[in-house]
């Protein structure tokens, strides 16, 4: 059965179309996995197509054409240029199904569902996969220059004595590889260094990071054992659930860690292991669809991706910490859907780090910040805690950076509507996602009581 939308010749081809509505209908993940471990010899192509495949079989939608399926990794290897797309060829979906891969950096799985929601808003497709997938594991290495332009001359050579003219030119210290990193290349430092500064910067103490964290470990182990994952996540590798999860931790264990980022700084470093996320590997999806095509094919209406907005700030020249951009998105999203803070019933911010959190909480408190940054005349104000990352967040789960934004659209969407039936009203949630490069994503969902 395809679901490309039906062509009906318009009444009026110069009246402006009216938009559908995008809902997230199911969501799939494999569990996430610490670097090195279960899925250390797993490229990003296989689990990407195992969360693409659990989510297919789920859905019962094997042999469907659909509109699109748009994903990305931050980290992955030259073989993987059309990751989305093999991936989509080695899927139970029909063949005829485009791939996208999008990329940006941990924002990407909010990119992709952005991608995704506003092709069918736009009545381009009718229903859609978005995703994202990463392996710290499996991060390509990258040969220093002189090698790399010995490899291409030597590529390029007809005969052996070309070759051996291109290989003499080799030096010793040209064989050695370019370790993978993360810093930031105009800056030189870590995406940990810099949230330092910013914690520095706002005056975040140890004892509020480690409550952040331990609160991330607790909800989600809670949700894990009332079976909230359960039709969530598909065993892959052996692994049946997110392995960095630590039921027992708690505030005083958290406290006897040594602290790693910061510690260069004047003020006594406070981000530690435990209160930032590990390096990670693991996939997730989503499916999207129009009310009509969700219906056609018994499927929920989770939530509807009401609008999303992403931002950007100067960390290099200006005075703004590399992860805040979420502090300056959220505001604009709210004000253009004519909500404040206290109107959203669920916000999920993506934990980073547990001081990335607590910035952006701290960020929306002040009414300086928010006058001279924001342009408000007041601020964005308090978020109640109990309404925060209610079913834990990635410092428990783990962040494989492209399949973060994914992981929490679809754990926000199953909360948002269990909440709007049980309470029989509309009930509205904010998610939240910080990225390399000074960026950020928000995105604003509801759920609705009816089915």
């Amino acid at each position: 059965m395809s679901s490309e939308p039906t062509i009906q010749p318009a009444s009026d081809p110069t009246a402006p179309r009216q938009l559908r509505s995008a809902w997230v209908v199911a969501g799939n993940r494999t569990p996430f996995a610490r670097a090195g471990g279960p899925y250390a010899s797993t490229s990003v192509q296989e689990m990407f197509t195992a969360a693409l495949d659990g989510l297919v079989a789920r859905t019962g939608i094997a042999g469907e054409r659909l509109g699109a399926v748009a994903g990305g990794a931050v980290l992955k290897q030259p073989k993987a240029f059309n990751l989305v797309r093999e991936s989509v060829l080695g899927s139970a979906l029909d063949p005829q199904t485009p791939g996208i891969d999008v990329q940006q950096a941990c924002a990407t799985g909010m990119e992709t569902t952005s991608l995704i929601a506003n092709k069918i808003r736009c009545g381009q497709i009718d229903a859609g996969v978005a995703g994202g997938v990463d392996s710290a594991s499996d991060a390509p290495i990258v040969v220093g220059e002189g090698l790399r332009k010995v490899l291409l001359q030597l590529n390029r050579a007809k005969t052996p004595k070309d070759k051996l003219k291109a290989l003499a030119k080799l030096r010793p210290g040209d064989l050695a590889p370019v370790a993978p990193g993360v810093a930031e290349p105009r800056t030189g430092l870590s995406m940990g260094e810099h949230q330092a500064l910013t914690t520095a910067q706002w005056g975040i103490t140890r004892q509020a990071q480690d409550e952040i964290a331990a609160n991330s470990h607790h909800n989600l182990a809670a949700a894990w054992d009332s079976g909230f994952f359960d039709d969530l996540v598909t065993p892959f590798r052996g692994l049946t659930k997110d392995n960095n999860l630590r039921p027992d931790t708690s505030v005083e264990k958290l406290g006897g860690l040594s602290p790693v980022f910061g510690k260069n700084l004047e003020t006594d470093p406070t981000m530690t292991a435990g209160n930032s996320t590990p390096l990670t590997d693991g996939a997730s999806a989503i499916l999207l669809a129009t009310a009509e095509w969700a219906e056609e094919h018994n499927l929920p209406k989770l939530a509807e991706i009401v609008d999303a907005e992403t931002a950007a700030v100067d960390f290099v020249d200006g005075n703004e910490g590399l992860l805040m951009a979420p502090a300056y998105a959220a505001p604009r999203l709210l004000a253009r859907n004519g909500l404040k803070l206290q109107d959203i019933d669920l916000v999920e911010i993506h934990e980073a780090f547990a001081s990335t959190v607590l910035t952006i909480l701290a960020a929306w408190e002040d009414a300086d910040f928010c006058k001279v940054n924001l342009g408000l005349d007041e601020p964005v104000g308090v978020l109640d805690r109990s309404r925060l990352n209610v079913r834990g967040s990635s410092l428990a789960a783990g962040h494989p950076f492209a399949a973060t934004g994914t992981r929490v659209v679809a754990t926000l969407s199953k909360e948002l509507k269990a909440r709007a039936v049980a309470e029989n009203r509309p009930v509205t949630g904010l998610i939240s996602v910080c990225a390399a490069g000074g960026q950020g994503a928000v995105a604003l969902l509801r759920a609705y009581p009816e089915s």
